[in-house]
Parts: structure tokens; sequence; C-alpha cells
């Protein structure tokens, strides 16, 4: 794995619409007006395929696919997912389906990947959940099979080998290979310590995940514990991405307190910071966003 890379030398701003509650039109009506916005650096999505703040069901969209309608509003900004579950999507497929965004936008696309979390819609759509040591077995099987699938080798034959427990590979390749050479950027949203072990040894950033979006406490330590392991496995953590979230609220009031809480995360060490709006509110959110927090974040920041 070559030198991990940020997304610029200085602080980056991205925008959230978490596709949960809304229709598709809107989401596209946004990412329309993101792409005139100078405030945002990139735009980002989770991956649920109910409402996760349901235990059952909920309106949502499934987001590798809704990404790809999407980019082509977005010109020379990142896309990302923040964060993909695991369990919902085979690794081949995925670094597939990866491979797609990084070549439709130019080599702009964060794959972020967690280990999977919501019973509920595991359940409901018949996918297992594993216990938690099971499940970050196959966590780490998918890293492998992204970083072989992502490599020079597996751009022509013969392809690559991969002796995996989970996913084996025979002969692999990719091709068309990825705009970027070492495939998508990886931010993993692991959190303890199997999770921050991963991270430090196949990641290229850490997302704050979103239930803790706001906390600025809990977020400096995770990036001052991951820093660290970073620094004993040899790696610059001055070359791995560290982002803060934080969600703009209705009014006057919460619109003051998402900035402060922004600043706060950029002091913390984030350098980049996900603005995450209620994407049934639209364009009209989003310019909210960009006026009241990301352009008096990027003016006193850079």
């Amino acid at each position: 794995m070559s030198a991990m890379t940020r997304l610029a030398p200085d602080l980056t701003i991205g925008f959230k619409t978490s596709p949960q509650g809304v229709d598709i039109r809107t989401l596209h009506a946004t990412w329309q007006v993101a792409g005139s916005l100078d405030a945002f650096d990139a735009g980002w999505v989770n991956d649920h395929l109910t409402d996760a703040n349901l235990e059952r069901g909920g309106s949502s969209i499934e987001p590798m696919t809704l990404l790809a309608s999407l980019a082509h509003h977005v010109p020379g900004k990142w896309v990302g997912t923040a964060v993909l579950s695991n369990t919902f999507r085979h690794p081949s497929l995925l670094a597939k389906e990866a491979t797609v965004l990084d070549n439709l936008t130019g080599g702009r696309f964060i794959l972020g990947l967690g280990a999977g979390w919501h019973v509920g819609e595991h359940e409901a759509f018949g996918i297992p959940l594993p216990p938690p040591a099971d499940r970050f077995d196959r966590y780490e099987s998918s890293l492998r099979v992204l970083r072989a699938l992502f490599s020079e080798q597996a751009r022509r034959p013969p392809g690559v080998d991969l002796d995996d427990p989970f996913t084996p590979l025979r002969g692999a390749t990719n091709e068309p290979g990825t705009v970027r050479p070492d495939g998508p950027l990886i931010w993993l949203g692991g959190q303890r310590r199997r999770g921050i072990d991963l991270a430090v040894r196949y990641a290229d950033g850490w997302p704050m995940p979103g239930n803790m979006a706001g906390d600025v406490a809990y977020f400096a330590a995770k990036r001052d514990e991951i820093r660290r392991a970073l620094e004993a496995a040899g790696r610059d953590p001055d070359d791995f991405s560290f982002a803060g979230q934080v969600v703009v609220g209705a009014d006057a009031a919460a619109w003051r307190e998402a900035l402060a809480t922004a600043e706060a995360f950029v002091r913390a060490g984030a350098d980049h910071v996900i603005v995450g709006i209620a994407a049934a509110g639209g364009p009209v959110a989003l310019e909210v966003a960009a006026r009241e927090v990301a352009e008096p974040l990027r003016e006193r920041f850079g």
C-alpha cells in the first residue's frame, strides 16, 4: 500500500444528505445546487436499507447507485460513503462498484466502510449479521480483497490470487482499472481496538460515526488514539484524514451551535468536516448550511 493521501493540504468541508425520508428528485435538486457552491469540497451519503432511526422499516435509498446518478452534479468535488455496511455486499462486487464511481468522479470517490450494525434491517432482509468477532473477521477479509483488486497486478491478466478464508481470489482482474493508481481512498469507521487496528493497516482516513456527530471530545480522543497507533506502525499520522461530523438544525440558534461545533472539530485536529443536513429540506437546507456553517468555517480556517 502506498503512502496515504489527504483530500487537500488544508481543511476540506463536505455536505451529507443521508438518503432516508427523502425522494430522489429532491436529492438531485440538492446536489445540482451543491455543484455551484464553493463552500463544499465533498458530498456524502450513508448506507441503510431502511430508516436507521427505526427498529424496522422506513424509507431509504441505496447509496452506491444513488451516488452514480448524483456524481455528475458535483464535478471536481469528492463524493463518498460514510459509511457502507460491509455485510450488505460481496467484496468483489463492491470493488467493481467502487471502480465505477472512481472513474465517474475522476478518482474522487471515497469508499467509507464499516462492519455493519443495524439488527432490524439485517433481519428484515435476510442478511446475516454475525457475532462481532466473526463480523470483524469478514470485515478484514473484505479489506484484503479490496486492496488486492485495486492493485496494479489486478489491472491485467493473469490477475491476482488471494488465499482468504471467506473470499479467495484466483486470477481475479479488475478491468478496466481505477483512475486513482491504488484505487479509491478507503476510510474506515472503526472505534474500538480491532477497528482501529484495521484502520491503521488498510485505511486512508477515519470518519467519526454519524451517531456521535457533534461530540468533539469523542472525536479528539479517538483521533489521538489512532495517531498513536499509526506512529507505532511506522505510518505518518499527518498523511491520514480525520473527519468530524456536525448536523445543521432548523433555526438560527442551531446554526450558530453547528458552526461553533465545526470550529471546535477543526481545533481538535479535524482536516475534514462533514456538515449534515436534513435531506428532505432540499436545496434550501443546503444553502443554509453553506451560508451559516461552511462559508464562515472556511473563512476562519482556510
